[in-house]
C-alpha cells in the first residue's frame, strides 16, 4: 500500500511533468497540417512548362565567356529550356556597326555569329532583343544608360540607316542559319522603353515609331519572322501598344512585358494596394492576359520576357531557399495566363552593376559566380519533374500533376517571407512553423513508391555553407569546390506509402517534390 505522503509526491511530480510538457508544446506548436486528396487517374488539364522554356542572361558579349556557356549547359540539363534572351546584340562591344571617316556604314558579323553559333551548338535558340543603339547610328552618341557597360539608349539619328541595319541583320541570319531556323526564333523590339533604357521623347510615341520601322524592316526580309513588343517594365503600355499597331496596320506576333515581385501596385496597377511579393508577378501577368483578351488581338501569345522575385539584388531573396516556394507558388498562380515566362536570369555571369566580386550578393542568376548552384537552381531542377497534366487540387501550397509515364508528381511548399529585405544580407532562420502534409492519393498502383527531393535550409543550400565560411568576398579555390558540393541537389529520399497515404513535413521556405510511381 502506498502511503499518503508518497501519493502526494507522485501527484506533484506528475503535475510538474505535465506542466513542463505543456510548456514544450507552447514553445513549439504542432505543425500546420495540410490535408490533400488527389485522384491519380483524374482527367486533369494541360500543363505546359511555361516557366522553364526561356531564361534571361547578361548582355550579348558575355555569351562568349566559358563560364556562361558552362552555366547554360547546367541549366539546360536541369530544365531542357529552349530560348535565351539578353540585352545588347547591337552594342558597340559586339562590333556590328562601324561608320568610316567618310560617313559610310559597314557591318561586321563576327561576334554576332560566334554568339549565336555558341547558343545553337548548346541546343538553345536566341530570343533576340533588338537593342541597344549602335553609337554610329545614335541621335546622341553621348547618351548612355547607367549600367556598368553603358549602352546607348537614344533613337536613331536617321531611321533609314536603322532600317538598313535591321534588314542586313535579318538577311545575314537567314543566310547563315536558314529560314526555317531563324523563323523559329523571336524578335523583340528594345527593352523597357518606359524606363531609362529608352531616350526618346515622349517615350511612348517615339517607341511606337521605333517598333513600326523595326517590324516593317524585318518583315520585308521574311514575313514569317516573329516580332513583338512592347517589352515594358511593370507590365505597362499593352493596351496602348495594341491599339497603336491595330490603327497603324503594323504586324505583331506576340506581346511581351516584364514584372518583378517588388514592383509596387502604384507602378503596375496604379492603385494603393499592398500586394505581396508572393502575388505581384502573377497579378501582373493576369492583368496583361486580360488586356490582350480585350484587345483587337485576343489570341496573341503573351511572353513575360523578364520576371523574378526582386529587381533589387536582395541577398535574402534571390540567393536563398526562399526562391523554392516562391517559384512553385508563381507557377501555380500563373498557369494558363502566359505562353512563356522568362526567369531573369540563368547565370550570375552578369555585369550590369559591375564585375561580380562575391558569389552571393543577391544576383539574379540560378548559378552564382564560379559555377555554384543556388537553391533556385535546385528548385527549377525539381520542378522540371512535374508532369504535363495538372490534376484537380485546391491548395495554395501544393501542385498535383501527372506525367506521360503515369507517375503522379506533386510540389509541396511552405512559403515564408525573406529573413531580410534589404541590400545587406541578414543571417537567420526563416520564421514560421513546419507544414505537415497529409496526402491521400487514390488509384495508385499497389506497387507505387514515393521518392522525395527537397530544397530548404539543410538541403541543396550553398548559402548555409557560405555563411559558415564567413562570407568571403573572394573564396579560395578549395572553398569554391566546397560551395559547389554544398549547392548540389540533395539525394532523394524514400517515403512510405500506406494504401495511397503519404505523410511529408516541409519546413518554412522549404520546397519538396514527390514522385509517386
Amino acid at each position: 500500500m502506498i502511503s499518503q505522503p508518497t501519493l502526494r509526491r507522485m501527484a506533484l511530480y506528475a503535475a510538474v511533468f505535465f506542466l513542463a510538457l505543456g510548456t514544450v508544446h507552447a514553445a513549439k506548436p504542432a505543425p500546420d497540417t495540410v490535408r490533400l486528396q488527389i485522384d491519380a487517374t483524374a482527367q486533369g488539364t494541360d500543363f505546359p512548362h511555361f516557366w522553364e522554356q526561356m531564361f534571361g542572361s547578361g548582355r550579348a558579349v558575355l555569351a562568349l565567356r566559358d563560364d556562361y556557356r558552362k552555366d547554360i549547359d547546367a541549366v539546360r540539363q536541369a530544365t531542357k529550356f529552349s530560348y535565351v534572351r539578353f540585352h545588347g546584340i547591337f552594342d558597340d562591344d559586339v562590333g556590328l556597326v562601324q561608320r568610316s571617316a567618310d560617313g559610310n556604314i559597314s557591318y561586321n558579323f563576327s561576334y554576332v555569329d560566334q554568339i549565336y553559333d555558341g547558343l545553337l551548338a548548346q541546343g538553345v535558340k536566341p530570343f533576340v532583343e533588338l537593342s541597344f543603339m549602335p553609337e554610329a547610328l545614335s541621335s546622341d552618341p553621348s547618351k548612355h544608360h547607367e549600367f556598368w557597360y553603358h549602352p546607348n539608349v537614344m533613337p536613331p539619328k536617321d531611321y533609314a540607316a536603322w532600317d538598313a541595319m535591321i534588314r542586313a541583320f535579318a538577311q545575314h541570319l537567314i543566310a547563315r542559319y536558314g529560314t526555317d531556323e531563324v523563323t523559329s526564333w523571336y524578335f523583340e523590339v528594345w527593352n523597357e522603353p518606359n524606363l531609362s533604357f529608352w531616350g526618346g521623347t515622349p517615350e511612348q510615341s517615339t517607341y511606337f515609331t521605333l517598333y513600326d520601322h523595326t517590324v516593317r524592316a524585318l518583315k520585308a526580309v521574311n514575313s514569317r519572322l516573329r516580332v513583338g513588343g512592347p517589352s515594358t517594365a511593370q507590365a505597362a503600355w499593352v493596351p496602348a501598344f495594341l491599339n497603336h499597331v491595330h490603327e497603324a496596320n503594323v504586324p505583331v506576333d506576340f506581346v511581351s512585358a516584364h514584372v518583378y515581385g517588388d514592383d509596387t501596385a502604384q507602378n503596375v496597377f496604379h492603385t494603393g494596394e499592398n500586394i505581396s511579393r508572393a502575388d505581384m508577378v502573377c497579378r501582373a501577368v493576369g492583368k496583361v492576359h486580360d488586356e490582350i483578351a480585350a484587345s483587337p488581338y485576343p489570341k496573341l501569345p503573351l511572353i513575360f520576357s523578364e520576371y523574378n522575385a526582386s529587381y533589387a539584388n536582395l541577398p535574402n531573396v534571390t540567393d536563398t531557399v526562399f526562391m523554392g516556394p516562391w517559384m512553385a507558388n508563381t507557377i501555380r498562380e500563373c498557369a494558363g495566363k502566359a505562353a512563356i515566362m522568362s526567369y531573369w536570369a540563368f547565370s550570375d555571369v552578369f555585369e550590369e552593376q559591375g564585375v561580380v566580386r562575391t558569389p552571393f550578393y543577391g544576383g539574379f542568376g540560378l548559378i552564382a559566380a564560379d559555377r555554384i548552384n543556388k537553391p533556385a537552381f535546385n528548385a527549377f531542377a525539381m520542378l522540371h519533374q512535374l508532369g504535363s497534366t495538372r490534376l484537380p487540387l485546391s491548395s495554395d501550397s501544393a501542385l498535383a500533376t501527372r506525367r506521360a509515364d503515369g507517375a503522379v508528381v506533386l510540389a509541396l511548399w511552405n512559403y515564408a517571407p525573406p529573413v531580410g529585405d534589404t541590400a545587406s544580407y541578414t543571417k537567420g532562420e526563416p520564421t514560421g512553423e513546419d507544414k505537415h502534409f497529409d496526402l491521400d492519393v487514390s488509384h495508385l498502383a499497389k506497387s507505387a513508391k514515393a521518392t522525395v527531393w527537397r530544397v530548404d535550409e539543410t538541403h541543396g543550400n550553398a548559402v548555409a555553407a557560405f555563411d559558415r565560411m564567413g562570407r568571403p568576398d573572394f573564396p579560395s579555390r578549395e572553398q569554391i569546390m566546397q560551395l559547389r558540393r554544398a549547392g548540389e541537389l540533395a539525394a532523394p529520399e524514400s517515403v512510405a506509402i500506406h494504401d495511397g497515404h503519404v505523410i511529408i513535413d516541409v519546413p518554412p521556405q522549404g520546397l519538396a517534390v514527390i514522385e509517386l510511381h
